[in-house]
């Protein structure tokens, strides 16, 4: 019973963390004053962006695999890396639009940026925003190639940390270790 509770205790402290922390990801995506237009350093920014994306996935499959609730820390560790991807993106269109209006069928807002970002992440396309310029259209193929990664590759790196928690947290302690509690 007090298994129970706790799990969900802990359930819900990871839902009210994944929410806060995307929250503030959109707070900064609003708030940060990005003045300058696209160029070589705004790609350079979002490579560098895309790498640290990278290393935080890499420190949250470690942090999976040593937490006594791997389940709920993948959630959590999706919760912050899918709104990060979207919002570097959604900054990078709002950027080129910025810098090279026309580059997309209509004048882009940041909250235009951030729809568009998110329709080419979800695969929806709605239509009513595209891409006109060859550098707008080769920065959309390059979200697209970065969401099939995220989705297939990171996926699969989250559901093998998963497992390896769920394996290290049932094997037997070993002398002067001490079981965890079980996941949520």
């Amino acid at each position: 019973m007090k298994r129970t509770g706790s799990a969900r205790k802990q359930a819900l402290f990871t839902i009210v963390r994944a929410l806060v922390s995307a929250g503030v990801l959109v707070a900064v995506y609003y708030l940060l004053p990005l003045g300058s237009a696209f160029t070589t350093t705004t790609v350079l920014a979002l490579a560098g962006g895309i790498a640290a994306v990278a290393l935080l996935l890499a420190w949250q499959v470690s942090r999976i695999t040593r937490s006594p609730w791997p389940g709920l820390r993948a959630i959590e560790a999706l919760a912050v890396t899918l709104p990060v991807v979207v919002l570097l993106f959604a900054t990078a269109y709002w950027l080129m639009e910025d810098g090279a209006p026309g580059s997309f069928s209509e004048a882009l807002s940041r909250t235009d940026a951030l729809y568009f970002s998110m329709t080419v992440f979800s695969t929806v396309g709605f239509g009513d925003i595209t891409a006109r310029s060859q550098p707008a259209r080769l920065l959309t193929t390059g979200q697209m190639t970065i969401n099939f990664l995220l989705i297939g590759v990171a996926a699969r790196l989250l559901m093998n940390a998963v497992q390896e928690g769920r394996r290290q947290r049932n094997r037997p302690p070993a002398d002067g270790d001490t079981a965890t509690p079980g996941d949520g």
